[in-house]
């Protein structure tokens, strides 16, 4: 077995937006486990609207599915925006039927870490569950733990506030261990 390839995929237009920097973290921490990684986030995901009857894609749009066609585990990140998925990482994630032909469809078999930000547990927790049932549309597997971070109300960095990083941690671990089981 090679090295594992995690790949991110979520956050704002907004640079180190708290999604971002939990994704950040994320992969930060399959690193020192010893993957590889990809963050796709802010102009990295900054697509025109998906359109499944145009066949043309920018060729940021072709890199993007073309890195994801490289995945061993994905972690999906948004803020709760009114409750939901925002729109941004809808649409990045709607690219990922490009991949509906491929011998991996779409997330097929795949590990799916979730991180969900907003400002409020209501809107985290919602849009924490709208991944995780997104992730089973895609046909991956999602962690037995999803992150939902409440960005209001605590002095400091929301990502750094405990038991945050610890969970981001055990949700990487995660993604190793079910990668590991399923290629038994």
């Amino acid at each position: 077995m090679g090295q594992l390839h995690f790949v991110a995929i979520g956050g704002t237009l907004r640079a180190f937006s708290s999604t971002e920097r939990a994704l950040r973290k994320a992969l930060a921490l399959a690193e020192t486990r010893g993957a590889r990684t990809t963050l796709l986030s802010g102009d990295a995901i900054n697509f025109p609207l998906y359109s499944p009857e145009n066949a043309v894609r920018s060729e940021l749009a072709s890199a993007y599915v073309e890195t994801l066609r490289s995945a061993d585990a994905v972690i999906l990140g948004s803020p709760g925006y009114h409750g939901a998925i925002s729109g941004f990482v809808k649409n990045a994630l709607d690219y990922v039927e490009d991949m509906n032909r491929d011998d991996r469809c779409y997330f097929d078999g795949l590990p799916v870490g979730c991180i969900a930000t907003a400002a409020g547990w209501q809107a985290a927790v919602a849009t924490l569950q709208q991944l995780r049932v997104i992730t089973h549309a895609l046909r991956g597997w999602p962690t037995p733990l999803g992150i939902a971070i409440n960005t209001i109300g605590e002095t400091g960095d929301p990502v750094e506030q405990n038991p945050i990083p610890a969970h981001l941690g055990m949700m990487v671990d995660q993604l190793f261990q079910f990668y590991n089981r399923s290629t038994l």
